[in-house]
């Protein structure tokens, strides 16, 4: 490194190689809703209503299962978590993440298929760096979570986006998939139930999805951190189920289901009935690169296989019910706000996308300007769709309380009555 005559510290500028570094920094939720936070008038007389993360514990309908919190203080207590954990998991978590997601499989996950990680973004990170091998390519869904391309984009992996479909439920378009594919495409990524979109898929588009990837020689990774958290006509399947079609890898936590996000807690599935993954060493590639990453809290782990255990069945329910009400709520308010339009109820997750009609809106430029003069009049944060790759598009979050919501999304057609253009 060049030293500074300005400073007298050796550190060198920005240059080419740190580009990669502060471009996918500046494409995060957090750096983008940073943006629009900054239009807030800190001054104004109403409190912020955010609708733009996807971290519902602010709210406090959300709180996480008390057989969860027991289950960290006897961790903690216990004595036997105060160290080092092995570098892919303490043994009985792994044991009960296996038992855990083998519910919903018609075969038996093992320990050994099992990875933790620090939280579903970590266990990104990891699929993504092994996977990025000079002029691979990778297909990932628009919209979809911009931790891929970030991430991707720092890896020097490409991405290629495939499109899902509104007015199909946010379906794959498998025609784009099978005509983006070529001989370096290395995984195909799914996120279901859908962040952004708020869809769920059904067992036969899942299937049809399995067989495109057959048919193309490429895995798929599939994000389940919103594992059933279905409220909707269609119940959550694993895509694992699928694993003897094609190698499956399974990425979630904790954080959703259980809404705990700051513990932290995720891993990686290994479903390869066939032993492709295991034949092609990605569970070596997995742990090498474990081994020189950080490690989840090991109390967190220690408390796992309690937290599975001893959550009661009704919690869920009273989450699942939750959810239904308030996407209920977002969707008919969203009906009701001329120059906004829902194309599909959300169905799962926390999350809807709503299409803005910028010729019914008078000066609003894109869907950027929208949500920052939504910050600055109404104290209303959502999230642009640009961040998602849908430009023109907001993602709204639904997981609050309902006098919450309601109130922001009567904030929200407010501005948008305000800035209506007037009618010939």
């Amino acid at each position: 490194m060049e030293g500074d005559g300005t400073t007298g510290w050796h550190i060198s500028r920005p240059s080419a190689r740190g580009a990669p570094l502060a471009d996918a920094g500046s494409m995060s939720i957090r750096a983008v809703l940073g943006r629009v936070f900054s239009s807030v008038d800190a001054s104004g007389p109403r409190p912020v209503l955010t609708l733009g993360s996807g971290d519902p514990t602010a709210c406090a309908s959300f709180r996480p299962p008390p057989e969860a919190e027991d289950a960290i203080v006897d961790a903690l207590r216990s004595g036997k978590h105060n160290g080092y954990s092995p570098t892919i998991g303490v043994l009985s978590a792994r044991r009960a993440i296996a038992e855990y997601l083998s519910r919903d499989l018609p075969y038996q996950l093992s320990r050994d298929d099992i990875y933790l990680t620090s939280g579903c973004c970590q266990a990104i990170d990891v699929m993504i760096s092994i996977l990025a091998q000079p002029g691979s390519n990778i297909l990932l869904p628009k919209p979809g979570f911009p931790l891929y391309e970030s991430r991707t984009m720092f890896s020097n992996l490409e991405d290629r986006h495939f499109n899902l479909i509104p007015d199909r439920g946010w379906e794959a378009d498998l025609e784009s998939v099978e005509a983006l594919a070529d001989e370096n495409t290395v995984a195909m990524v799914i996120v279901n139930p859908s962040n952004p979109c708020g869809s769920v898929y059904s067992h036969d588009h899942l299937a049809k999805i399995a067989e495109t990837a057959r048919k193309l020689g490429i895995i798929i990774i599939a994000d389940e951190v919103y594992d059933h958290l279905a409220f909707g006509n269609k119940p959550f399947i694993p895509m694992g189920i699928f694993a003897d079609i094609v190698p499956v890898i399974t990425v979630g936590s904790i954080s959703k289901r259980w809404l705990v996000p700051g513990w932290r807690l995720g891993w990686i599935a290994m479903c390869d009935l066939n032993g492709i993954l295991k034949e092609a060493k990605v569970d070596k590639l997995i742990e090498s690169y474990i081994n020189i990453t950080n490690d989840p809290a090991t109390f967190i782990q220690g408390a796992v296989p309690q937290i599975i255990a001893n959550t009661k069945e009704d919690y869920f329910m009273k989450i699942l019910n939750l959810l239904r009400n308030s996407a209920d709520l977002c969707y008919g308010k969203i009906k009701e706000t001329r120059g906004i339009t829902c194309p599909h109820k959300p169905e799962g997750s926390m999350f809807v996308m709503a299409k803005l009609d910028l010729s019914c809106l008078d000066g609003i430029q894109d869907d950027l300007d929208f949500c920052c003069r939504l910050a600055k009049e109404e104290s209303v944060i959502v999230l642009p769709g640009s961040a998602l790759g849908m430009k023109d598009w907001i993602r709204i979050t639904f997981a609050m309380d309902m006098p919450t919501l309601e109130n922001a999304l009567e904030r929200i057609k407010s501005f948008c009555q305000r800035h209506a253009k007037l009618e010939a």
